[in-house]
């Protein structure tokens, strides 16, 4: 193998490895601008495209272990990967191909699990982790903070019957 081929795929293997995920898709007859669209609407939610040649991402999926790509790889293809979650980049690529009708989804990996261009669309229309991570703890909070108030109003009502009667101790002083 060429260095430069080496060197390619040792650049490809790294990426991989950072990237809880992976998404492969054909960009064929996408225009320049559209690219570079694509490219900084992907950044503003942490992920990053490239494109990669089909051979040299086979050897670097299996230089990382992802299972054998060799039928999967045809056409013109990018990948993108980020240090983030899968669903803001797929939500990325879910509204681009709506808006310009590419690029394709093909397939992607998060985990080492392959999932199919379905199951990333799933995946788009999830919200954000934060947006999850929200309401999760809103779920865990709701008993928790209805125990609280269950809890607090006896003590509240005896204040209140307390305050009550050193009103009326007051009142019935001064008269």
């Amino acid at each position: 193998m060429r260095i430069e081929k080496q060197y390619l795929t040792k650049e490809y293997v790294a990426r991989l490895n950072a990237s809880p995920f992976a998404v492969v898709v054909d960009y064929q007859g996408l225009t320049v601008g559209q690219f570079t669209e694509l490219r900084r609407r992907l950044r503003v939610s942490g992920a990053e495209v490239h494109v990669v040649k089909n051979s040299i991402l086979r050897l670097a999926a299996k230089e990382v272990g992802l299972p054998d790509l060799a039928g999967s790889l045809s056409g013109q293809l990018a990948v993108v990967t980020g240090p983030k979650d899968i669903s803001a980049a797929a939500k990325v690529l879910k509204t681009f191909a709506a808006e310009f009708e590419k690029p394709k989804l093909r397939f992607g990996f998060l985990d080492n699990q392959r999932l199919e261009a379905a199951q990333l669309a799933i995946l788009a229309d999830l919200p954000s982790l934060e947006v999850l991570r929200g309401q999760m703890l809103g779920v865990v909070q709701g008993p928790a903070t209805k125990l609280a108030r269950l809890l607090g109003t006896p003590a509240q009502q005896l204040a209140r019957v307390i305050k009550a009667r050193g009103e009326a101790s007051e009142v019935a002083a001064k008269t």
